[in-house]
């Protein structure tokens, strides 16, 4: 991407710099265009759940930086002279089905004709300027608040070798399937500085973008993760994906480890999530607030995870 043209438009508020989740780009005085897409390969064997996984992964990127979705379109691989269309039309009704929970329109799409399966959105959204959030507002002395449980990586790896119980599997899908507006609603009422989804890059290397994006260092406390049951004991198995070891290899130059950190907690930091939480900067004082907002809506998982500092030598403590 650094080798591209860069779009040189007064009205474009976010491109590529700095790592942002989604463009942002003005279309009226204090009315923007929040854009987005994203697609992939399936990680749930039932077509309407990975349809759904899919969405609700797509559509986060817009709540990431405090935006309604308003329009997605669909964006389908399928190998229809292989499989049966009854299948993508399940897959299709996932995707539509969890549009329609964000409160948004699905207006159409495009498909092509793929040896594999793949399924997404391009989704747009708005937001104005009061209301939007970047990765780049986190200020020294603010907490971060993670919202969703980690370790959705080393649970797909499992399931799709047949090496995950049902139990295990489920509450990652369930997190998976959850949208991040309960998040971004909360976010945006409790003065959040700023905010990134945690998707396929993992926890470290999302927040050290946001570090580098607002010029600091960010502290996380691995002991504080919220993890999903099971998915340490898999990683221990051996079920880490190839992300993680690109993951790792991209971020350790950003890293500064303490001598206590433990090995299997650092590797859930690098484990590529699918639909994650966010994970959001904001001022001490209104952090209990946030998480009892976000908590008391959606499963008692938001917390505390680290703080902000001035920016030192690493973007990123672990």
């Amino acid at each position: 991407m650094r080798d591209l043209p860069k779009s040189v438009d007064k009205r474009l508020v976010v491109g590529t710099e700095g790592f942002s989740d989604a463009g942002v780009f003005e279309v009226a005085p204090n009315l923007l265009l929040v854009q987005s897409l994203d697609f992939f390969a399936p990680l749930v064997n039932d077509p309407y759940t990975f349809g759904q996984i899919a969405a609700a992964n797509s559509l986060s990127d817009v709540f990431a930086m405090g935006g309604a979705p308003i329009t997605a379109l669909n964006i389908v691989c399928f190998p229809d002279d292989e499989l049966g269309l009854d299948v993508l039309s399940e897959i299709l009704k996932g995707g539509t089905d969890k549009v329609h929970e964000a409160g948004a329109a699905m207006v159409g799409g495009h498909s092509i004709r793929d040896r594999e399966i793949k399924y997404g959105l391009s989704v747009t959204g708005i937001v104005s300027r009061e209301q939007l959030i970047t990765n780049g507002g986190a200020q020294p002395g603010d907490v971060l608040v993670l919202t969703k449980k980690l370790g959705t990586g080393f649970i797909t790896t499992a399931r799709k070798k047949n090496k995950c119980s049902n139990d295990i599997a489920q509450e990652a899908i369930e997190g998976m399937s959850r949208l991040n507006r309960v998040a971004s609603e909360a976010a945006k009422k409790h003065g959040v500085n700023a905010a990134t989804d945690i998707t396929g890059f993992g926890l470290a290397v999302h927040a050290s973008e946001m570090a580098d994006a607002s010029g600091v260092t960010l502290q996380i406390q691995l002991d504080q993760l919220a993890v999903l049951p099971g998915a340490l004991d898999l990683a221990k198995r051996g079920f880490i994906t190839r992300a993680n070891k690109t993951n790792r290899a991209y971020c350790e130059r950003l890293l500064k480890l303490t001598s206590s950190t433990d090995p299997w907690l650092l590797e859930l930091a690098f484990d590529p999530q699918t639909s994650g939480g966010l994970l959001l900067s904001i001022p001490e004082e209104n952090a209990e607030a946030l998480v009892d907002a976000i908590n008391s809506r959606e499963p008692d998982n938001a917390r505390v995870v680290g703080r902000v500092l001035n920016r030192q030598d690493h973007a990123l403590h672990l």
